[in-house]
C-alpha cells in the first residue's frame, strides 16, 4: 500500500485485537493416533480455560470426548499434562474439578475409573493384556510434600493398584514394551529437576503384574534423560544430553548407542507430562522433531545408517509428533500462521491441516517477522533472541523516529521463545511498537552448558542478557532507547523485576504473576519447584543471604520506574502475597503503580475475558508511560502516584 496514514508509533491501528486473541484462540496440545482416530486437547479460554479432548475418524467427523462439565486437566506437580488416554473408541481422562479418573466412549455420562480420593493422576500408559492402565500418581493423603509413585490402575471402580516403582521424589513416563514384559520410566529426586539429572530405569513386569528388580539404563548428576520409548520390534529409545545437547540414543545388547549427534536439541525440558519429539515410523525409521538456532524441524532417521533426512514443511515450532496406520500427527506452528493441528501421511509426505488454534486468519501485511539476534552480553557471555520490528501495511511513523520496545521475559526460566506465530507479539507490533523476546543465559535450545549456565546466576545473568539485549538494539538505532519497557511472567516476572530494581534500563515494566521474594518461593511453592532454586541460586537455607539479596522485594529502594502487577488470586506457585508486597511497598515509595487481581485464575490466564483485560491493560499502562495513545478504545487501568 503507498498511501499510508503517518501516525506516532504505538498509535497505529490494527486488526489484531486483544479481544479476538482471548476468544478466538485456543490452545493446541496432546495428540495421539490409535488404529481409527486421530486425539487432540484444547485449551479454551471462552469457557473458562477449559480443556476439551477432540476425535477426529477417517472420514473426518470430529467428535467432543469431554462432555459439559467436565475438564481434562491434571494437577500433578501443578503443571500437568498427560491428562488423557485414547484407545480407540474411549478414553481415560482425569477431570480437573475432583482430580478423579474417568472413561468414556462418546456418549452418555462418564463412567469413573477410581473411587474419590486424594490421589492424583498423570502420564498413563495402556497395559492391554492385563486390562489396566499404568500411571503416575501423586499421593496427597498424608502430611508433608505428597508422595509420587508409578501405579497400575484396574478399571473396577475400587481403587485396587499395584505399586511398580517408589521410593524417588518423582516419576515419569511409564513406558511398557510391545510384548508387555519391561516397563521403562524416569525418576529423579530433589534437589534437581528433570532437565539436570531424570534417570532411565527399566524392570521386568511378572506374570502377576508386579514388577521385578529395576536396572538403570542411564542418566545421572550429569546427564538428563527424557521421552523413553520401545520401538514396535521392543528396542528401548531414549532422549538424553549427555553429548551437551539433547539428543536420540537406544540400547542394544545391553549398551547405549548414539543415533544423532548435532548440536540441537530433540526435546524441550519436562514442565508437563506427555510430550513426544519422536514417534516410530516402522522398526527402524523414526519420525522425529528438533531444533537448532531456536527454529523446530521435521525429519525422518534411519536407525541402521544413522542418517537424518529433512522433510519440508512451513512450521519452525513442531511439537506432539505421533504415528500410527501410516500416518503421523504432530502440532506446527510458523510465523505467518496459527499452530495447527496437522496430518500426514508418512508415503507421500502429504500434510493436511486438521484444527487451526485460531479462528480468524491475520492477513501478511500485520504480521512481524521474527529476527534471530546474537548480541555480547555481560562477561564475555553470548545470548539470543528474536527481534519483531513494527509491522503494518496501512501506517507509516514520522521521519526521523524510531519505535518503543517491549522486551519480553520467558517463564521458566528453563523454557525458551518460539518462533512461531505468537499474537500477543503481533498486538504490540501491528500497533507500531517492537517487541524483543530474549532467549537469556539458562534458556533451553542452546545445549546443557547454556541451560546451566544459569546455575547460581539466577537474578544476575538473565538481568544482564535482558538488558544488554535493549543496549544492543538502541546502540544499533533499531528502537528508541529512551522508551524501552521490560514484561515478563512467573520467572520471566522475577527477571523482570530484577531488572526493575537493580538496572537504569527500562522506562516500566510489568510483571505477571512473578517472584518477588525468593525465600518465600523456597518455603512455600509446591512439590516439583520446592528444590529449584538449589540450583539456581543455592540451597536454602544455608544460602539466605543471597536469597534476599537477590529478591526484588528487598530492594524497593532501587526501583525508579512505574510498575503494573498482574495475578491470579487461585495461584498455588506463586502466592498472591508477592504481588501485594510489591504494589503497597511502590505505593508507599510514590512510583506509578497499577495492580490488577483475578478471581478464579491459577498460575497463568485461562479465562478469555481476563486474558483480554490483561493485554489491553498491560498496553494501556505502557502507552500512558511512554507517552502514546493506543487507537483502540481501552477501559482505563487505575494507576496510583501517576501525575
Amino acid at each position: 500500500m503507498t498511501n499510508r496514514i503517518e501516525a506516532p508509533y504505538g498509535n497505529w491501528k490494527s486488526p489484531i485485537t486483544a479481544r479476538d486473541i482471548a476468544r478466538g484462540t485456543i490452545g493446541l496440545a496432546e495428540v495421539y493416533l490409535t488404529g481409527k482416530y486421530l486425539y487432540w486437547q484444547e485449551l479454551r479460554p471462552s469457557e473458562g480455560g477449559r480443556y476439551v479432548i477432540l476425535r477426529r475418524g477417517h472420514d473426518g467427523t470430529i467428535t467432543e470426548m469431554t462432555p459439559d462439565g467436565f475438564n481434562t486437566r491434571t494437577r500433578v506437580h501443578e503443571y500437568g499434562g498427560g491428562s488423557y488416554l485414547p484407545q480407540d473408541d474411549k478414553i481415560t481422562f482425569v477431570n480437573y474439578t475432583d482430580q478423579r479418573v474417568y472413561t468414556y466412549a462418546g456418549r452418555g455420562e462418564p463412567e469413573p475409573f477410581a473411587p474419590e480420593s486424594l490421589l492424583r493422576y498423570a502420564d498413563f500408559a495402556a497395559d492391554p493384556s492385563r486390562d489396566r492402565l499404568i500411571a503416575v500418581q501423586e499421593d496427597h493423603s498424608g502430611d508433608g510434600e505428597p508422595v509420587n509413585s508409578l501405579v497400575a490402575l484396574k478399571p473396577d471402580q475400587t481403587g485396587r493398584q499395584t505399586v511398580l516403582a517408589s521410593g524417588n521424589n518423582f516419576d515419569a513416563a511409564p513406558r511398557l514394551s510391545p510384548d508387555g514384559k519391561h516397563l521403562a520410566y524416569l525418576t529423579w529426586n530433589h534437589p534437581d529437576m528433570p532437565w539436570d539429572a531424570a534417570e532411565l530405569w527399566a524392570a521386568p513386569v511378572r506374570k502377576d503384574g508386579t514388577a521385578g528388580k529395576a536396572v538403570h539404563i542411564a542418566g545421572g548428576p550429569d546427564e538428563a534423560v527424557a521421552q523413553p520409548e520401545w520401538s514396535p520390534d521392543g528396542t528401548l529409545h531414549f532422549i538424553s544430553d549427555r553429548s551437551d545437547w539433547w539428543n536420540l540414543y537406544r540400547v542394544r545388547n545391553g549398551h547405549v548407542e548414539a543415533l544423532t549427534d548435532l548440536p540441537a536439541e530433540f526435546t524441550l525440558p519436562q514442565w508437563w507430562f506427555a510430550m513426544s519429539n519422536y514417534a516410530f515410523a516402522s522398526a527402524g525409521r523414526i519420525l522425529c522433531s528438533f531444533c537448532r538456532d531456536g527454529l523446530w524441524q521435521l525429519a525422518m532417521l534411519d536407525t541402521a545408517t544413522r542418517a537424518l533426512t529433512p522433510i519440508q514443511t512451513p512450521f519452525n515450532t513442531i511439537s506432539y509428533v505421533r504415528t500410527g496406520g501410516g500416518q503421523a500427527a504432530f502440532i506446527g506452528g510458523s510465523a505467518a500462521g496459527a499452530s495447527a493441528v496437522m496430518l500426514m501421511d508418512l508415503a507421500t509426505l502429504k500434510m493436511t491441516e486438521i484444527r487451526r488454534g485460531t479462528k480468524w486468519t491475520v492477513e501478511p501485511g500485520y504480521i512481524s517477522a521474527p529476527e534471530a539476534v546474537v548480541f555480547p552480553s555481560a562477561n564475555g557471555r553470548t545470548a539470543h533472541g528474536l527481534f519483531y520490528p513494527p509491522a503494518n501495511r496501512d501506517h507509516k511513523a514520522p521521519t526521523g523516529t524510531k519505535p518503543p520496545l517491549v522486551v519480553k521475559v520467558h517463564g521458566g526460566p528453563t523454557a525458551a521463545t518460539r518462533a512461531a506465530m505468537r499474537l500477543d507479539i503481533q498486538y504490540y507490533t501491528s500497533r507500531g511498537v517492537a517487541v524483543f523476546d530474549v532467549n537469556y543465559a539458562g534458556s533451553t535450545g542452546y545445549g546443557r552448558k547454556y541451560r546451566q549456565s544459569l546455575n547460581g546466576q539466577w537474578g544476575l545473568a538473565d538481568v544482564e542478557d535482558c538488558c544488554a539485549g535493549a543496549r544492543h538494539l538502541a546502540a544499533a538505532g533499531r528502537v528508541d532507547g529512551d522508551r524501552m519497557v521490560i514484561t515478563g511472567g512467573s520467572a520471566g516476572g522475577f527477571t523482570t523485576l530484577s531488572c526493575l530494581a537493580g538496572e537504569n534500563v527500562f522506562a516500566a515494566g510489568s510483571s505477571h504473576y512473578g517472584i518477588s521474594d525468593c525465600e518465600s518461593m523456597a518455603r512455600e511453592t509446591h512439590k516439583f519447584e520446592s528444590h529449584y532454586l538449589d540450583r539456581l541460586i543455592g540451597p536454602y537455607p544455608e544460602a539466605r543471604e543471597i536469597y534476599v539479596r537477590r529478591s526484588p522485594i528487598h530492594h524497593l529502594d532501587k526501583f525508579h520506574c512505574p510498575v503494573i502487577l498482574f495475578q491470579g488470586m487461585d495461584d498455588q506457585i506463586v502466592p498472591p502475597a508477592q504481588a501485594q508486597s510489591i504494589y503497597d511497598a511502590l505505593l508507599a515509595k510514590g512510583l506509578p503503580v497499577a495492580y490488577l487481581r483475578f478471581a478464579e485464575e491459577q498460575h497463568g490466564f485461562r479465562r478469555s475475558e481476563n486474558i483480554q483485560r490483561a493485554m489491553e491493560a498491560e498496553l494501556y499502562f505502557f502507552g500512558r508511560i511512554l507517552g502514546f495513545r493506543p487507537a483502540d478504545p481501552i477501559e482505563p487501568v487505575d494507576i496510583a502516584n501517576l501525575p
